[in-house]
């Protein structure tokens, strides 16, 4: 882990740091990235304007976990189970690649409402 990142999101103002894989570089040299939140579950995730491939790519996520979506392409925010997930494991709706982790309670994303501005800015 390395570079420290400000998610904003409704209510919600969280630090996270971003790992040393190629998809979170791309991601840190977007930034700021403003968007809109999604929801799903409990996830929050958002268009970005990241274009990549799988890297690492994994299943399931724990919670805090920040992943990146290609399908999307999309920045996500895993904070507890997902229509997909099958008892408590956290399970994205396909592969995602692992870009950091939130630090501190990433449960307090639970707030945050579809439509709301998103921001994910250096910190």
């Amino acid at each position: 882990m390395g570079k420290k990142i400000i998610i904003e999101a409704g209510d919600v103002r969280a630090e996270a740091e971003l790992n040393e894989s190629k998809t979170a570089q791309l991601i840190w040299d977007c930034l700021p990235i403003e968007s809109v939140a999604n929801t799903w579950g409990d996830e929050v995730y958002f268009a970005i304007p990241v274009k990549t491939g799988l890297e690492n790519a994994v299943d399931v996520v724990e919670v805090g976990d920040l992943g990146y979506w290609p399908k999307g392409p999309a920045f996500c925010i895993f904070f507890g189970p997902t229509p997909m997930s099958r008892g408590n494991e956290i399970k994205p709706a396909s592969a995602v690649n692992p870009v950091g982790k939130v630090l501190g309670d990433a449960r307090t994303f639970r707030s945050v409402r579809e439509g709301q501005k998103v921001r994910v800015s250096r910190s």
